[in-house]
């Protein structure tokens, strides 16, 4: 991880410096004993806490100043969907679970807009750096793996939950929906938060350029959050693409928020929690072990 990366996590013991002093009258020499750190040495405990939070306020704060960009257009694409399925299927549809089409809808790109955006923060942040050649400036702090993982899956779940209150609030304000089951709406925008942002960090490591970000985006992202039950039930599917939509993760997020939000859902919320749960750890493993080993970081 960079020279600084790697001094870090140095297990050296503290030097013991010594010197002679003389007394006025020169009667005796005393030897002094003096505790310094060796160079390397983390100072700060087993976490630094500091460079951890400065990394996650720094990720914050580019999503923040753009806002228009990040927060404001994710709306405006929400509600282009919501206008379009109303004008062109809802009559025709109608209801879904239990409810009217467009409610059964809004859940469903909701959680589509927060994954694809926590998604986009961590590559974006990465792939940029490394093209502007100031991924440097990342890796000499002292900060481990661990610590630099972290502190880019934190800002990835902070975009995810403010893409969560900016397109959530609106859209279910003007379809009329509450929140049935709020504990379980928030775990599945924190669990779909921190499994995008983990995608996008080991998709920001691989890529050297925006191209092959691009086809990342268009050939994996985008189908994994259409083909998910976004703006359908597996009840209306065939049996082949229904085993299809079971293997795809982004369905157990969507499913699970459709439950947190109306109450009804393809199938049980724990066992859509503990698949998307696994998948987080499985994708967090894989991405530590590219920031151990410098993966498409170093030079």
């Amino acid at each position: 991880m960079g020279g600084g990366a790697a001094s870090c996590g140095s297990t050296h013991q503290p030097r013991m410096l010594a010197f002679r002093a003389r007394g006025a009258s020169q009667a005796g020499e005393v030897t002094v004993i003096e505790n310094r750190p060796a160079p390397g040495v983390r100072r700060f405990g087993a976490v630094n806490w500091l460079g951890l939070w400065t990394l996650t306020l720094r990720e914050v704060m580019r999503f923040a100043k753009v806002w228009m960009q990040t927060l404001l257009a994710p709306l405006a694409t929400a509600a282009l969907f919501m206008a379009v399925f109303h004008f062109a299927l809802a009559a025709r549809r109608g209801e879904a679970m239990g409810v009217s089409f467009e409610q059964f809808l809004g859940p469903g790109i909701v959680m589509m807009a927060i994954i694809q955006n926590a998604f986009a923060n961590t590559s974006s942040s990465l792939i940029i750096s490394k093209i502007q050649g100031n991924i440097v400036d990342t890796l000499m702090p002292p900060l481990s793996p661990t610590e630099l993982l972290t502190g880019y899956v934190l800002g990835g779940v902070a975009r995810g939950l403010a893409v969560a209150l900016a397109v959530g609030g609106p859209v279910f304000l003007a379809l009329g929906l509450g929140v049935a089951q709020p504990l379980w709406a928030l775990a599945f925008v924190l669990l779909g938060s921190a499994m995008l942002s983990l995608v996008g960090v080991i998709a920001g490591v691989w890529c050297v350029k925006f191209d092959q970000m691009a086809a990342i985006t268009n050939f994996i992202v985008t189908p994994l959050a259409f083909l998910s039950g976004t703006f359908y039930t597996l009840a209306d599917m065939p049996a082949g693409f229904r085993a299809l939509s079971h293997a795809n993760p982004a369905f157990y997020l969507i499913d699970g928020f459709r439950f947190g939000v109306l109450g009804v859902g393809d199938g049980p919320p724990l066992i859509g929690a503990a698949v998307a749960l696994a998948a987080v750890a499985a994708l967090w493993f894989w991405a530590l072990r590219l920031f151990t080993r410098g993966t498409g970081l170093k030079g």
